[in-house]
């Protein structure tokens, strides 16, 4: 069996040159995916956009109204942190259209990835940190609307908290969220999941894989989840700009490892989103984002 992935990448966000947001990175991540025979391209699927039947099982209807037809006031577009625009909506429905068929695919195979995705930022009313819809959530809701999974557990390990899914999912007792993020680093109000993991600055391969080793087989067990979203964050790697740590490449490889092989031990489903990634390199983002998948391609050969 072969790793399957869903790249939106070719549907692009037009931004200002300035802007802090790597919107190159997916293509990227894409291109070195095939030149490296890690996917190929009969693997390497275009999500459909997600409905607005699934974003409205997650979303205010008021919200996604509000994006879709361009009607967000200022002070909305500037938490989201993106200029409003017809490409942006076409984007975000693709993002979230990929975690779905990748859940989707995972239920069989094991292991997918969405080359997007772990837009953790995004809370039912609003979208903040470049995080407009919460695929991760719509999944989870479109995966339970069928029937096919019950219990969840979300295994964020982006640098940033996943504040917005935490928050979706506070009430949810058939929902683990598990987050391990930099203590000082943004949102500066977390909140609270169902186990937070806080690092300092500088925390490096050592620290983090230790504290990973102690809290996954607990988050594991608590969960007892038919279904793992894992956001595979490229911005703990000591080369990002946004991180405050110190993971080298070899470090962020062993992070990925250690969750599919724990997951792979109780037969445990994982769906891949890439998360966040602001290297001063943009090469070092995507070579993060391109082990992932490596690593993730090793567990179904």
């Amino acid at each position: 069996m072969s790793l399957h992935v869903w790249s939106s990448a070719h549907y692009v966000i037009p931004l200002p040159a300035e802007h802090r947001f790597p919107i190159a990175k997916y293509a990227l991540v894409r291109d070195r995916l095939l030149e490296r025979g890690i996917v190929t391209p009969e693997r390497l699927h275009d999500p459909a956009r997600a409905t607005i039947e699934q974003l409205e099982r997650v979303h205010t209807r008021e919200y996604v109204h509000a994006l879709l037809t361009g009607t967000l006031d200022t002070a909305a577009v500037r938490r989201l942190g993106f200029p409003w625009s017809s490409h942006l909506v076409e984007r975000s429905l693709r993002a979230v259209g990929g975690t779905i068929e990748a859940a989707n695919h995972a239920l069989h195979s094991g292991i997918a990835m969405n080359l997007a995705g772990g837009t953790h930022h995004a809370f039912a009313d609003r979208g903040e940190g470049f995080c407009v819809f919460n695929d991760v959530a719509i999944a989870a809701a479109e995966l339970r609307a069928y029937d096919a999974v019950r219990r969840v557990v979300v295994i964020d390990l982006d640098v940033h908290q996943g504040n917005g899914t935490h928050a979706l999912f506070s009430n949810d007792v058939n929902t683990y969220t598990f987050s391990m993020h930099g203590r000082r680093n943004y949102p500066f109000t977390k909140v609270a999941g169902d186990l937070d993991v806080e690092l300092e600055d500088g925390a490096d391969d050592a620290t983090y894989l230790a504290l990973l080793a102690e809290a996954l087989p607990r988050v594991l067990h608590d969960a007892r989840a038919d279904m793992a979203f894992y956001l595979a964050g490229a911005d703990p790697h000591e080369g990002d700009t946004l991180g405050r740590l110190k993971l080298t490449h070899d470090g962020l490889q062993r992070r990925d490892a250690m969750v599919l092989e724990m997951c792979r031990e109780i037969a445990l489903p994982v769906t891949i989103t890439i998360a966040g990634g602001y290297g001063a390199h943009i090469t070092d983002t995507v070579e993060v984002h391109v082990n992932t998948a490596r690593v993730a391609a090793s567990f179904l050969s």
